[in-house]
This record gives C-alpha cells, sequence and structure tokens, in this order.
C-alpha cells in the first residue's frame, strides 16, 4: 500500500509532463505548418522577381554590345573606305612616276649634262628640269606620306577588328547568358503555375498592376517632342515584350522609350543606362509626361511617364506594354529629354 501511494504521485506527474510535451509539441507543429506552406511561395516570388531582375540586366549588356559592335562596323566601313581611296591615289601617282621613267627610258637616259650641252634651247631645258626635279621631290614626298598614311589606317582597321572580335564574343557570352536566364524563367513560371490561384494574383498586385485602360496623359508634357513621345508609347500598349527589340511589333524596356522618341524625332541611346544621361535630371516629384523614369541603382530598367503617378513601359517575358504605378519598383532617376 505504501509502495503505491509512493508511485500514484509520481504517475500524475509523468501524465502532467507527456501532457504538457504533447501541448506544446502540437502547437509547435501549429505554427510550424504556416511557414511550411508559406516558405515555398515566398521563396517562389523571391525567385521569379530576381530572375526578371536578371533578365533585365542580360538584355541590357546584350544591347549595349550589340550597340557598340554596329558602331564599330560602321567606322571600320568608314576606315577602309578612306584607305581604299588613299590606295587609289597612290596606284595614280605610281602611274605617273612609272610614265617619267619609262619617257626617260624611251629618250636614252641621257646623262643632264649632254642633254644640256645637246639641247637646242638650254634655257628651255634647265627650266623643264627644274620642274621635273621639283615634280619628282613632291611626288615622292607625298607618296611617302600616303605610304605612312596607309601604313597606320591598316593599323588602325586590325585594332578595330580585333575589338570587334572581343565585342562578338562579348555579345555571345551576354547571349549566352540570356538564355540561361530564360530557361531559369521558364522554370519558375512552372512554378509560379504551381501556386494556387489567389496567390499568383496576389503576386502580380504586389508586383505591377498591369492596366491598359487608363484615361489619358495628366498635366502637360515638357515639350512638343515629349508630347509626341508619349503618344507613340501609349500607341504600343498591349504590345509583347521581346528580347533585345526595339518595335515597332514587340520591344524590351529600352527598346520602347527609344522607339517612342524616334517617332518623336529624337535619337535617344539604346541602353536603359544610357538613356538615364540622355537629358536634364529632374524630381521624380515634378516629373511630367514623357519624362523617363529609371529604376533600380545600375538603371536596368526604364518606362516612361504617363502622370497620374503611372507609367508605361515594357515589363518583362510574357507580359505585354502597359501602365504601371511610378513606384513599382526603386527609382533612381528620372530624365527630361
Amino acid at each position: 500500500m505504501g509502495s503505491h501511494r509512493r508511485t500514484a504521485p509520481s504517475s500524475g506527474s509523468e501524465r502532467s509532463t507527456a501532457l504538457a510535451l504533447g501541448l506544446l509539441s502540437a502547437a509547435a507543429t501549429a505554427l510550424g505548418a504556416v511557414p511550411a506552406t508559406a516558405a515555398p511561395q515566398e521563396d517562389t516570388r523571391a525567385e521569379v522577381d530576381r530572375l526578371y531582375r536578371e533578365a533585365e540586366k542580360a538584355t541590357e549588356a546584350y544591347n549595349a554590345a550589340d550597340e557598340r559592335a554596329d558602331a564599330l562596323r560602321r567606322d571600320i566601313a568608314d576606315a577602309q573606305d578612306g584607305i581604299a581611296r588613299k590606295q587609289q591615289r597612290v596606284n595614280t601617282m605610281r602611274e605617273a612616276l612609272g610614265s617619267l621613267a619609262g619617257s626617260q627610258y624611251r629618250s636614252g637616259g641621257l646623262d643632264p649634262t649632254l642633254s644640256l650641252l645637246l639641247s637646242e634651247d638650254p634655257e628651255d631645258y634647265l627650266r623643264k628640269a627644274s620642274v621635273l626635279d621639283r615634280l619628282g621631290v613632291h611626288q615622292t614626298a607625298e607618296l611617302r606620306k600616303l605610304r605612312g598614311t596607309l601604313r597606320s589606317l591598316s593599323q588602325d582597321r586590325a585594332e578595330a577588328s580585333e575589338r570587334l572580335g572581343a565585342l562578338d564574343r562579348s555579345r555571345k557570352a551576354a547571349a549566352t547568358h540570356k538564355r540561361t536566364v530564360e530557361r531559369k524563367l521558364a522554370e519558375a513560371r512552372r512554378l509560379l503555375g504551381s501556386l494556387p490561384a489567389g496567390e499568383r494574383a496576389a503576386w502580380d498586385r504586389a508586383s505591377r498592376s498591369g492596366r491598359t485602360d487608363l484615361p489619358g496623359p495628366a498635366g502637360a508634357p515638357a515639350s512638343g517632342r515629349a508630347a509626341a513621345a508619349v503618344a507613340a508609347a501609349r500607341s504600343a500598349l498591349g504590345r509583347p515584350y521581346v528580347w533585345g527589340a526595339n518595335g515597332p511589333s514587340g520591344f524590351d524596356c529600352s527598346g520602347l522609350t527609344q522607339w517612342a522618341y524616334a517617332q518623336a524625332g529624337v535619337a535617344l541611346p539604346r541602353t536603359s543606362q544610357a538613356q538615364r544621361h540622355a537629358g536634364r535630371q529632374v524630381p521624380l516629384s515634378e516629373a511630367r509626361p514623357g519624362d523617363l523614369v529609371l529604376y533600380r541603382s545600375d538603371a536596368s530598367h526604364v518606362a516612361m511617364y504617363m502622370g497620374n503617378g503611372q507609367v508605361i513601359h515594357a515589363p518583362y517575358p510574357g507580359a505585354p506594354v502597359r501602365y504601371d504605378p511610378v513606384g513599382m519598383m526603386p527609382v533612381s532617376s528620372v530624365t527630361r529629354v
């Protein structure tokens, strides 16, 4: 009996401990249930955002390399034209010098002293000889100068070709990176598609509004060319985002703004980083329709301000040109063209 009385409290204590542990375990399970389901969804959204940022950076790098390559090709073509023209001048001079040498040979190649003694008009001979001598010196000097120039231009052309090769390699590297990002985007889209419809809608609302039906610009554009660019950007609403494209059937972010301003007769640089410096920077609070809004510290995305706190831009692959809030991403600067 004594033994039984001693064990009874112990059994109650063990049961209480077991019950408490069970309740703690249940509570921990309940608390852990939310992160267990939410964390993968949050990770998917974060991964999609990260991949979109990488995609834009890769596109802008590709555009920059392509623009540099095109400019260098034009420089090389101009250099080759100049070389060809100067080579023709050299050939003409060589022919003239050859004709003079042939004439001297046919005349017997007489010693100048004998030619002078045999000449019927020594003064006329001396006059002609002086002219020929000066002409020969001039032609020799000119030929020497042109040959030096030709060597210099040939060297420049070789160096330019080397630079072009480096740019082509850089562009291929950018294209390879783009393909890698596209594969990642495909995976991100697959993961995003696995989320419940409500989660997908919440992600889209949190990232960008996606509206294409807003009213016209609020406030006056800063200039006539800005007004024309605004009209062009509005005409592009609904067209698809296309890698490396600058219209008119598809655009990337800087391709849209470049094309819109081209319709206004203004030539913008190809990349968003260069477009940041294509005009005068103004505070966001003073933005007017037609101003360029640059995003992120590296200016890897650009949009056109429309007023009413809205911009038009080409967002990312799979999304059309559309309106979004100006504060959809961190704004780094605003440029008035």
